[in-house]
């Protein structure tokens, strides 16, 4: 049996082995992992570099050819946790990144590593391991660093959520300002992108209140996906749990996760959303974990996570 994760801003449990949105009725809160992974295979050992630790790298030609090595600088850039791997190529388009005194031009070149590389003058240090959080987001909260309008993020909850030296984190996906539950956060820009990518098809699962009148067949239909002012929207797996007159309770789960789906999936079928929550992402599941508290998911479990997302064939980026 997997080891708890450590807790933080509240008191909870981690029952890393429920299935989202398995239980019945208003949802419950606390995050789970569906069922049991294999061990991880044992790392390799590598030789010791002979290269002068202190040199800085020198960039290599911008597209890759088969078998070149290195990476591209945004992955790496990502990987350390600098930002999103978008919100790298964007820096390096606006000429914050060097390698060196250098100016980098494009999120293409190449690197074995970071050493030498800054970031509007700041030396970016080698990456961390990857951590990963679960928060339980309260309605009223903008996901995102600030707001124009002044309303409050989830930075400002998360401040007495995360425990002392979590450092710098980047939630995956979003959650509307009025949509609460499940978000995970990341200090693994490539790892967002992983659990973000429409291709990698990890399942989101809500929950949604509504009123008004739909069927067990209509909700049915939308396995086969739908259509909406020119908007496709893919494989949907939608189910009634409890019906109160012409109040509904109802589980969906997606796989893109394109902007208000849900919502404007139900708002299509004739429902009014009144209330909105994630109950799953991927294997990790909210039971009881109170809202505005967060818990970090263990190392060996993101391990095994990353395994089974390394398996799927996903398309490099050009």
């Amino acid at each position: 049996m997997s080891q708890p994760p450590r807790k933080s801003g509240g008191s909870s449990g981690g029952n890393f082995g429920a299935t989202p949105g398995s239980r019945r009725g208003p949802p419950r809160e606390t995050v789970s992992q569906r069922g049991p992974f294999a061990k991880p295979p044992a790392p390799r050992i590598k030789r010791a570099s002979t290269a002068n630790p202190n040199a800085a790298p020198k960039a290599s030609i911008p597209l890759r050819a088969d078998g070149q090595e290195g990476d591209r600088i945004a992955k790496l850039l990502a990987r350390a946790g600098v930002a999103s791997r978008r919100e790298v190529e964007r820096m390096i388009t606006e000429g914050r990144v060097k390698i060196g005194d250098d100016v980098v031009t494009t999120p293409a070149t190449l690197l074995k590593d970071l050493r030498g590389v800054s970031v509007d003058g700041v030396a970016v240090k080698a990456a961390e391991a990857t951590r990963l959080f679960a928060f339980h987001k309260p309605p009223g909260l903008i996901t995102a660093e600030s707001d124009p309008a002044g309303r409050p993020t989830i930075y400002a909850a998360l401040r007495n959520a995360l425990p002392q030296g979590a450092g710098r984190l980047m939630p995956v996906g979003r959650l509307d300002f009025n949509t609460e539950g499940l978000l995970l956060l990341t200090n693994d820009g490539e790892f967002k992108r992983q659990l973000e990518l429409p291709a990698t098809k990890v399942p989101r699962t809500y929950r949604a209140r509504a009123f008004g009148v739909v069927t067990q067949a209509q909700l049915e239909d939308l396995i086969e996906g739908i259509e909406i002012e020119g908007m496709r929207y893919g494989r949907i797996d939608a189910n009634m749990e409890r019906s109160t007159g012409r109040n509904q309770w109802i589980q969906m789960t997606i796989t893109e996760g394109k902007n208000r789906e849900v919502r404007r999936v139900l708002e299509h079928l004739g429902l009014e959303v009144s209330r909105l929550i994630r109950v799953g992402y991927g294997p990790f599941a909210l039971d009881e974990l109170p809202k505005g508290s967060a818990v970090e998911i263990p190392a060996k479990q993101i391990e095994a996570f990353r395994k089974i997302l390394g398996a799927q064939k996903v398309a490099p980026r050009a």
